[in-house]
Protein backbone atom coordinates (compact mmCIF):
# COMPACT_ATOMS: atom_id res chain seq x y z
CA UNK A 1 0.00 0.00 0.00
CA UNK A 2 1.44 3.37 -1.03
CA UNK A 3 -0.74 5.83 0.93
CA UNK A 4 -3.09 5.59 3.89
CA UNK A 5 -5.44 8.50 4.54
CA UNK A 6 -6.58 8.76 8.15
CA UNK A 7 -9.56 11.01 8.85
CA UNK A 8 -11.10 11.35 12.35
CA UNK A 9 -14.67 12.65 12.21
CA UNK A 10 -17.39 13.61 14.65
CA UNK A 11 -20.76 14.94 13.50
CA UNK A 12 -19.55 15.67 9.97
CA UNK A 13 -22.39 14.11 7.95
CA UNK A 14 -22.50 17.10 5.61
CA UNK A 15 -18.82 17.14 4.72
CA UNK A 16 -17.48 13.58 4.53
CA UNK A 17 -19.06 12.69 1.17
CA UNK A 18 -17.54 15.80 -0.38
CA UNK A 19 -14.15 15.17 1.21
CA UNK A 20 -14.20 11.55 0.06
CA UNK A 21 -14.99 12.61 -3.50
CA UNK A 22 -12.20 15.20 -3.50
CA UNK A 23 -9.65 12.60 -2.39
CA UNK A 24 -10.86 10.06 -4.95
CA UNK A 25 -10.71 12.62 -7.77
CA UNK A 26 -7.18 13.60 -6.77
CA UNK A 27 -5.95 10.03 -6.45
CA UNK A 28 -7.51 9.10 -9.82
CA UNK A 29 -4.68 11.11 -11.40
CA UNK A 30 -2.13 9.02 -9.53
CA UNK A 31 -1.02 5.41 -10.00
CA UNK A 32 -0.46 4.95 -6.28
CA UNK A 33 -2.44 2.41 -4.29
CA UNK A 34 -4.30 3.87 -1.33
CA UNK A 35 -6.80 3.36 1.44
CA UNK A 36 -9.01 5.83 3.32
CA UNK A 37 -9.60 5.14 7.01
CA UNK A 38 -12.43 7.07 8.64
CA UNK A 39 -12.68 7.04 12.44
CA UNK A 40 -16.14 7.93 13.73
CA UNK A 41 -15.44 9.28 17.20
CA UNK A 42 -18.90 9.17 18.76
CA UNK A 43 -21.00 11.02 16.19
CA UNK A 44 -24.60 11.77 17.13
CA UNK A 45 -25.79 12.54 13.59
CA UNK A 46 -25.82 10.37 10.44
CA UNK A 47 -22.05 10.41 9.98
CA UNK A 48 -21.70 6.65 10.48
CA UNK A 49 -24.59 5.86 8.12
CA UNK A 50 -23.04 8.08 5.46
CA UNK A 51 -19.68 6.36 5.89
CA UNK A 52 -21.27 2.92 5.50
CA UNK A 53 -22.99 4.06 2.30
CA UNK A 54 -19.62 5.18 0.93
CA UNK A 55 -17.92 1.94 1.98
CA UNK A 56 -20.55 -0.16 0.21
CA UNK A 57 -19.52 1.52 -3.05
CA UNK A 58 -15.75 1.67 -2.62
CA UNK A 59 -13.29 -1.00 -1.44
CA UNK A 60 -10.72 1.69 -0.56
CA UNK A 61 -12.73 2.65 2.52
CA UNK A 62 -12.26 1.37 6.06
CA UNK A 63 -14.33 2.54 9.02
CA UNK A 64 -13.50 2.50 12.71
CA UNK A 65 -16.46 3.29 14.94
CA UNK A 66 -15.85 4.26 18.56
CA UNK A 67 -18.37 3.44 21.30
CA UNK A 68 -18.24 7.09 22.36
CA UNK A 69 -16.24 10.26 22.02
CA UNK A 70 -12.71 9.25 23.08
CA UNK A 71 -10.92 12.21 21.53
CA UNK A 72 -8.72 12.85 18.53
CA UNK A 73 -5.60 11.24 19.99
CA UNK A 74 -7.34 7.87 20.39
CA UNK A 75 -8.93 8.21 16.94
CA UNK A 76 -5.59 8.91 15.28
CA UNK A 77 -3.79 6.15 17.19
CA UNK A 78 -6.40 3.59 16.13
CA UNK A 79 -6.10 4.79 12.55
CA UNK A 80 -2.30 4.57 12.67
CA UNK A 81 -2.48 1.02 14.05
CA UNK A 82 -4.72 -0.09 11.18
CA UNK A 83 -2.88 1.73 8.38
CA UNK A 84 -0.76 -0.14 5.84
CA UNK A 85 0.56 2.69 3.69
CA UNK A 86 4.25 3.55 3.36
CA UNK A 87 3.05 7.14 3.58
CA UNK A 88 0.31 8.15 6.01
CA UNK A 89 -1.64 11.37 5.50
CA UNK A 90 -4.01 12.76 8.12
CA UNK A 91 -6.77 15.26 7.38
CA UNK A 92 -9.60 16.76 9.38
CA UNK A 93 -13.08 15.83 8.25
CA UNK A 94 -14.51 19.36 8.13
CA UNK A 95 -13.38 20.21 4.55
CA UNK A 96 -11.00 22.91 5.78
CA UNK A 97 -8.02 20.83 4.61
CA UNK A 98 -7.65 20.84 0.82
CA UNK A 99 -6.76 17.45 -0.77
CA UNK A 100 -5.17 19.33 -3.68
CA UNK A 101 -2.18 19.85 -1.34
CA UNK A 102 -1.46 16.10 -1.11
CA UNK A 103 1.23 16.06 -3.80
CA UNK A 104 3.10 18.89 -2.08
CA UNK A 105 3.27 16.88 1.14
CA UNK A 106 4.54 13.79 -0.70
CA UNK A 107 7.13 15.85 -2.57
CA UNK A 108 8.44 17.21 0.71
CA UNK A 109 8.70 13.70 2.16
CA UNK A 110 10.64 12.69 -0.94
CA UNK A 111 13.19 15.40 -0.11
CA UNK A 112 14.22 13.28 2.87
CA UNK A 113 11.86 14.42 5.62
CA UNK A 114 10.05 11.95 7.85
CA UNK A 115 7.13 14.16 8.86
CA UNK A 116 5.63 17.16 7.10
CA UNK A 117 3.21 19.31 9.08
CA UNK A 118 0.77 21.77 7.55
CA UNK A 119 0.91 25.42 8.52
CA UNK A 120 -2.40 27.29 8.38
CA UNK A 121 -0.75 30.69 8.00
CA UNK A 122 -4.04 32.28 6.97
CA UNK A 123 -6.78 30.70 9.05
CA UNK A 124 -10.51 30.76 8.43
CA UNK A 125 -11.56 30.18 12.03
CA UNK A 126 -13.27 32.33 14.70
CA UNK A 127 -11.00 35.07 16.03
CA UNK A 128 -10.89 33.66 19.58
CA UNK A 129 -9.76 30.26 18.25
CA UNK A 130 -7.02 31.85 16.15
CA UNK A 131 -5.88 34.06 19.05
CA UNK A 132 -5.53 31.20 21.53
CA UNK A 133 -3.82 29.02 18.94
CA UNK A 134 -1.29 31.75 18.12
CA UNK A 135 -0.36 32.11 21.80
CA UNK A 136 0.04 28.35 22.28
CA UNK A 137 1.74 27.56 18.96
CA UNK A 138 3.83 30.67 18.38
CA UNK A 139 5.00 31.38 21.93
CA UNK A 140 4.72 28.52 24.41
CA UNK A 141 5.56 25.57 22.16
CA UNK A 142 8.73 26.91 20.44
CA UNK A 143 10.10 28.35 23.69
CA UNK A 144 9.44 25.29 25.83
CA UNK A 145 10.43 22.62 23.30
CA UNK A 146 12.94 24.33 21.01
CA UNK A 147 11.14 22.93 17.94
CA UNK A 148 10.34 25.76 15.54
CA UNK A 149 7.02 24.64 14.04
CA UNK A 150 4.38 27.33 13.60
CA UNK A 151 1.26 25.16 13.75
CA UNK A 152 1.75 21.81 15.47
CA UNK A 153 -2.02 21.43 15.86
CA UNK A 154 -2.76 21.44 12.13
CA UNK A 155 -4.55 18.19 11.30
CA UNK A 156 -3.10 18.06 7.78
CA UNK A 157 0.16 16.09 8.05
CA UNK A 158 2.14 13.50 6.12
CA UNK A 159 4.25 10.81 7.77
CA UNK A 160 6.50 7.99 6.79
CA UNK A 161 5.26 4.74 8.28
CA UNK A 162 8.26 4.41 10.60
CA UNK A 163 7.24 7.59 12.43
CA UNK A 164 3.72 6.53 13.35
CA UNK A 165 4.89 3.15 14.60
CA UNK A 166 6.72 4.94 17.42
CA UNK A 167 3.76 7.04 18.55
CA UNK A 168 1.61 6.41 21.62
CA UNK A 169 -1.07 9.07 21.68
CA UNK A 170 -3.50 9.93 24.47
CA UNK A 171 -5.10 13.04 25.95
CA UNK A 172 -4.35 16.05 23.75
CA UNK A 173 -0.93 14.77 22.65
CA UNK A 174 -2.01 14.69 19.00
CA UNK A 175 -1.31 18.43 19.01
CA UNK A 176 2.38 17.77 19.63
CA UNK A 177 3.18 14.94 17.21
CA UNK A 178 5.83 17.05 15.38
CA UNK A 179 7.48 17.76 18.75
CA UNK A 180 7.51 14.07 19.69
CA UNK A 181 8.93 13.13 16.29
CA UNK A 182 11.60 15.84 16.36
CA UNK A 183 12.73 14.82 19.84
CA UNK A 184 13.09 11.25 18.53
CA UNK A 185 15.48 12.58 15.87
CA UNK A 186 13.13 12.29 12.91
CA UNK A 187 13.42 14.98 10.25
CA UNK A 188 10.44 17.31 10.65
CA UNK A 189 9.41 20.28 8.53
CA UNK A 190 6.29 22.24 7.59
CA UNK A 191 4.63 23.72 4.52
CA UNK A 192 2.00 26.42 4.20
CA UNK A 193 -1.41 25.03 3.31
CA UNK A 194 -4.67 26.47 2.05
CA UNK A 195 -7.12 26.61 4.95
CA UNK A 196 -10.68 26.68 3.66
CA UNK A 197 -13.77 28.03 5.38
CA UNK A 198 -15.97 25.57 7.22
CA UNK A 199 -19.14 24.79 5.25
CA UNK A 200 -20.95 22.43 7.60
CA UNK A 201 -21.24 21.88 11.34
CA UNK A 202 -19.30 23.80 13.94
CA UNK A 203 -15.80 23.80 15.37
CA UNK A 204 -15.03 21.25 18.13
CA UNK A 205 -12.41 23.51 19.71
CA UNK A 206 -13.07 25.67 22.73
CA UNK A 207 -11.46 27.05 25.86
CA UNK A 208 -11.41 23.65 27.59
CA UNK A 209 -9.39 22.09 24.78
CA UNK A 210 -6.86 24.91 24.93
CA UNK A 211 -6.47 24.43 28.69
CA UNK A 212 -6.00 20.67 28.21
CA UNK A 213 -3.54 21.37 25.41
CA UNK A 214 -1.49 23.65 27.64
CA UNK A 215 -1.38 21.02 30.40
CA UNK A 216 -0.31 18.36 27.90
CA UNK A 217 2.40 20.73 26.66
CA UNK A 218 3.93 20.49 30.14
CA UNK A 219 3.75 16.70 29.82
CA UNK A 220 5.50 16.85 26.44
CA UNK A 221 8.17 19.18 27.85
CA UNK A 222 8.93 16.66 30.58
CA UNK A 223 8.69 13.49 28.47
CA UNK A 224 10.79 14.80 25.57
CA UNK A 225 13.30 16.65 27.71
CA UNK A 226 13.67 14.38 30.73
CA UNK A 227 11.84 11.16 29.86
CA UNK A 228 15.10 9.20 29.74
CA UNK A 229 16.79 11.13 32.56
CA UNK A 230 14.17 12.05 35.17
CA UNK A 231 16.88 12.24 37.83
CA UNK A 232 18.19 15.41 36.17
CA UNK A 233 14.79 17.07 36.43
CA UNK A 234 13.87 16.06 39.99
CA UNK A 235 17.49 16.21 41.14
CA UNK A 236 17.94 19.79 39.91
CA UNK A 237 14.77 20.95 41.62
CA UNK A 238 15.73 19.01 44.74
CA UNK A 239 19.20 20.56 44.93
CA UNK A 240 17.84 24.07 44.43
CA UNK A 241 15.24 23.53 47.15
CA UNK A 242 17.69 21.89 49.58
CA UNK A 243 20.44 24.50 49.24
CA UNK A 244 17.92 27.34 49.49
CA UNK A 245 16.77 25.88 52.80
CA UNK A 246 20.39 25.25 53.81
CA UNK A 247 21.33 28.92 53.20
CA UNK A 248 18.35 30.03 55.26
CA UNK A 249 19.55 27.69 58.01
CA UNK A 250 23.05 29.21 57.87
CA UNK A 251 21.55 32.68 58.15
CA UNK A 252 19.45 31.69 61.18
CA UNK A 253 22.51 30.05 62.77
CA UNK A 254 24.55 33.22 62.18
CA UNK A 255 21.87 35.31 63.90
CA UNK A 256 21.72 32.90 66.82
CA UNK A 257 25.51 33.00 67.32
CA UNK A 258 25.99 36.76 66.89
CA UNK A 259 22.86 38.09 68.62
CA UNK A 260 21.83 35.26 70.93
CA UNK A 261 18.39 34.97 69.34
CA UNK A 262 16.80 34.53 65.94
CA UNK A 263 14.94 37.85 66.30
CA UNK A 264 11.38 36.64 65.62
CA UNK A 265 12.41 34.86 62.45
CA UNK A 266 10.67 31.58 63.33
CA UNK A 267 8.64 31.54 60.07
CA UNK A 268 11.90 31.86 58.12
CA UNK A 269 13.37 28.99 60.13
CA UNK A 270 10.36 26.80 59.38
CA UNK A 271 10.59 27.75 55.67
CA UNK A 272 14.24 26.71 55.58
CA UNK A 273 13.47 23.36 57.19
CA UNK A 274 10.56 22.81 54.79
CA UNK A 275 12.71 23.59 51.73
CA UNK A 276 15.38 21.14 52.87
CA UNK A 277 12.79 18.38 53.42
CA UNK A 278 11.21 19.04 50.01
CA UNK A 279 14.67 19.00 48.42
CA UNK A 280 15.45 15.59 49.90
CA UNK A 281 12.09 14.24 48.73
CA UNK A 282 12.57 15.55 45.20
CA UNK A 283 16.09 14.15 45.02
CA UNK A 284 14.81 10.76 46.26
CA UNK A 285 12.02 10.84 43.66
CA UNK A 286 14.63 11.42 40.96
CA UNK A 287 16.68 8.44 42.14
CA UNK A 288 13.63 6.15 42.14
CA UNK A 289 12.63 7.36 38.66
CA UNK A 290 16.15 6.62 37.40
CA UNK A 291 15.94 3.11 38.85
CA UNK A 292 12.66 2.51 37.01
CA UNK A 293 14.09 3.85 33.75
CA UNK A 294 17.25 1.75 34.11
CA UNK A 295 15.20 -1.46 34.20
CA UNK A 296 13.44 -0.52 30.96
CA UNK A 297 16.05 1.45 29.01
CA UNK A 298 17.01 -1.45 26.75
CA UNK A 299 13.43 -2.20 25.76
CA UNK A 300 12.40 -0.82 22.40
CA UNK A 301 15.88 0.35 21.44
CA UNK A 302 15.36 -1.20 18.00
CA UNK A 303 12.87 1.61 17.33
CA UNK A 304 15.76 4.08 17.37
CA UNK A 305 17.72 2.27 14.63
CA UNK A 306 17.66 3.95 11.24
CA UNK A 307 19.24 1.16 9.21
CA UNK A 308 21.09 -2.15 9.51
CA UNK A 309 23.31 -3.19 6.61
Amino acid sequence: MDISFIIPVKNEEGSISILYQEIIEHMAKSKKSFEIIFIDDGSKDDTYKTLKDIKNKDKHIKIIKHRGNWGKSVALQNGFDLSRGEIVITLDGDLQDDPKEIDRFIAKLNEGYDLVSGWKKKRNDPIHTVFMSRILNNFFIPNLTGVQIHDTNCGFKAYKQKVIKNLNLYGELYRYIPIIAAKNNYKVTEIEVNHRKRKFGKSKYGLSKNIKGLLDLITIFFLTGFGQRPGHFFGSLGLISFFSGFLIGLYITYLRITTGSIQYRHPLLFLGMLLMIIGIQLFSTGLMAEMIISTRKNRGNHNKIEEII
